[in-house]
């Protein structure tokens, strides 16, 4: 195995840990976002504007693939000295 199918394996299996991380974590704030939800629903004395659950599902989604998608740019960038490896 060549140094660089070592390197290449390690750069997956990293990034399929941190997907993996991530979504238990999404899954755990998205418990505890339901919870308080549930709780401010049946206060209805609090004028609390809610947030759609499926909003804040997108923009945390978002939110964390964009900073891998950042990381990758700098990894990139750091181990060939391009942004997009291939394109001048």
């Amino acid at each position: 195995m060549s140094l660089l199918t070592g390197f290449l394996v390690f750069i997956v299996s990293i990034t399929a840990l941190l997907i993996a991380y991530l979504t238990k974590q999404f899954q755990e704030e998205n418990l505890i976002y339901s919870n308080q939800n549930q709780m401010t629903k049946t206060n209805s004395s609090t004028k609390t504007k809610t947030i759609e659950k499926e909003k804040v599902v997108a923009e945390t989604i978002n939110g964390r693939f964009a900073m891998l998608g950042l990381m990758a740019a700098i990894g990139a960038y750091l181990t060939t000295g391009q942004i997009i490896p291939g394109f001048v």
